[in-house]
């Protein structure tokens, strides 16, 4: 035994001190085509469990307590509530027809929801579990994301192809920003300074300032190989102090690396096949994707942007959350 690890292992024998593991949490992935969710360790990197939920699963996302799932299943017109200590279906909320994508506000207390079918977005009190407003947006409204500071919501309208945005305390649409073809995700970089919207045919994201409410960038992509037509940007994370961003891009099988201060386009991380949606761990170390024709999801270190591993889930991975604890 090398001395160090000796003096090392013998202070902790001498404090009454164990070494402390690496952390682990639960990764849930919602797989559309065989209605189930399915649960795995981040840190063995093993599936522990597979739940059945309702019909075409697709957003999924935690209580920030941890002890809850929120699950969109969007042929069943509804939102399934699943406890996470014991993966049982607890409860349902109201939902309008064919729920895609929701977001929960920085509180906690409200979720709002986009209905593909019915053109409007659902605000949801969980407390009470009813719904305090429907908000009349585009035509096919997909993409949710929220601002830090919870004041402002950005609902996308995949065929209206605009970035709609909501005022949370009035719930009345006070901007409308033209995007590319199909938006499909917003995220607000986590200084409130801009948001990003993805287009899947455009084949762009476009980089808005929340001052303004005007684009101010628009970032493209170019994969040596793969034709333009490949490449279609869906999900969107940036991380914690604003540095970077990850992009997954449909059929092009990668997720793109992104400077977020220059725009600029790093790297290209190959995944599995027709990757979705993005989700980080709560330590940031660790980004995964969910790689729908390939039925499994990747596991990058953010530190490397490399791939670590990719596991088997159920059918058509489509969304996926991180426990916070």
């Amino acid at each position: 035994m090398r001395r160090g690890l000796f003096v090392l292992l013998a202070g902790f024998a001498a404090t009454g001190l164990q070494p402390t593991p690496a952390a682990a949490y639960m990764v849930y992935v919602s797989n559309e085509k065989d209605n189930t969710v399915t649960v795995v360790d981040s840190d063995t990197k093993e599936v522990v469990r597979t739940i059945e939920v309702g019909q075409r699963p697709r957003g999924i996302t935690i209580s920030h307590d941890g002890k809850f799932v929120y699950l969109c299943a969007s042929d069943d017109d509804t939102i399934e509530i699943i406890d996470t200590a014991t993966h049982a279906i607890v409860g349902s909320l109201p939902s309008g027809p064919d729920p895609e994508l929701f977001v929960l506000s920085p509180d906690g207390t409200t979720l709002y929801v986009a209905n593909e079918d019915d053109n409007l977005v659902t605000v949801i009190d969980l407390e009470s579990k009813h719904v305090k407003a429907e908000v009349p947006v585009g035509v096919e409204p997909e993409g949710m994301g929220i601002s830090p500071d919870g004041k402002s919501l950005v609902n996308t309208s995949e065929t209206t192809n605009m970035a709609h945005f909501i005022d949370t305390a009035t719930n009345e649409i006070t901007d409308n920003v033209l995007v590319d073809s199909r938006p499909r995700f917003a995220e607000f970089k986590p200084d409130n300074s801009e948001i990003w919207v993805s287009a899947e045919i455009g084949g762009t994201v476009t980089v808005i300032d929340n001052a303004t409410r005007e684009v101010k960038h628009k970032i493209t992509f170019a994969i040596p190989g793969l034709r333009a037509e490949a490449i279609q940007p869906v999900g969107i994370r940036i991380t914690a102090d604003g540095k970077k961003a990850y992009i997954a891009l449909g059929p092009a099988n990668r997720v793109a690396v992104v400077n977020a201060e220059s725009y600029e386009v790093e790297s290209y991380v190959l995944v599995g096949q027709r990757v979705w949606q993005l989700a980080f761990t709560p330590d940031q170390k660790t980004i995964i994707s969910t790689n729908g024709v390939s039925n499994d999801i990747t596991f990058i270190d953010v530190a490397t942007d490399e791939p670590v591993q990719s596991v088997t889930v159920g059918a058509m991975p489509w969304g996926v959350v991180v426990s916070p604890n």
